[in-house]
C-alpha cells in the first residue's frame, strides 16, 4: 500500500470517527438549544415556524450525514475485507444503526410532520395534535439514541 493510499484511509478512517459525534452533537443542540429558545422569546405561532425551519435543515443535514456515514462504512468494510483476504457481511451494526437514524428522519420529518400541520389547521388526522407532536418527538428522541452509540461505538479502539 503506497503511502498516499494510506493516508487518504487514515483520512477517511477519522471521518468515519468524527462524524457521528457531530451528528449527535448538532441533534442535541437541536432538541437543548434550537427549538425550545424560540418558544421562550417569541409568541407561539412564530416560534412553531422558526422551529419547522430548523427541523427543516435538521432533517436534510441528517439525510445527508446518514449517507455519508453508510458510504464510510461500506469503505470500512471493503478495506478490512481486502487487507484480510474474507468477506464481511453486508450489513454492519453500524450500517444498522445509521439505517435506524434515516428511517427516523423520514418517518418523523417526511411523514408526522405534515399531519401536525393538518392537526393544527384542523383537518382531519389519524392521530391528534398532541398525539402527533408525541410521536415526532420519539422519533426525535430515538434518533439521538442511536446517534449516540454510533458515536460510543465510532470512538473505541481499532
Amino acid at each position: 500500500m503506497t503511502a498516499q493510499v494510506s493516508r487518504r484511509h487514515a483520512g477517511l478512517e477519522r471521518l468515519r470517527r468524527v462524524l457521528p459525534g457531530l451528528w449527535a452533537g448538532m441533534l442535541l443542540c437541536v432538541m437543548g438549544l434550537a427549538t425550545p429558545a424560540p418558544f421562550a422569546t417569541l409568541p407561539v405561532a412564530e416560534a412553531g415556524k422558526v422551529v419547522g425551519h430548523v427541523f427543516a435543515r435538521e432533517a436534510s443535514l441528517s439525510l445527508v450525514l446518514a449517507v455519508a456515514l453508510l458510504l464510510l462504512e461500506r469503505w470500512r468494510a471493503a478495506a478490512w475485507s481486502a487487507e484480510h483476504e474474507r468477506t464481511v457481511p453486508r450489513w454492519s451494526a453500524e450500517m444498522l444503526l445509521v439505517l435506524g437514524t434515516v428511517f427516523c428522519t423520514v418517518a418523523g420529518y417526511y411523514a408526522v410532520q405534515p399531519m401536525i400541520a393538518q392537526a393544527k389547521a384542523g383537518l382531519a388526522t389519524p392521530l391528534s395534535f398532541g398525539q402527533l407532536h408525541a410521536l415526532s418527538f420519539g422519533l426525535f428522541g430515538v434518533k439521538i439514541a442511536l446517534t449516540l452509540v454510533l458515536t460510543w461505538r465510532a470512538s473505541r479502539p481499532a
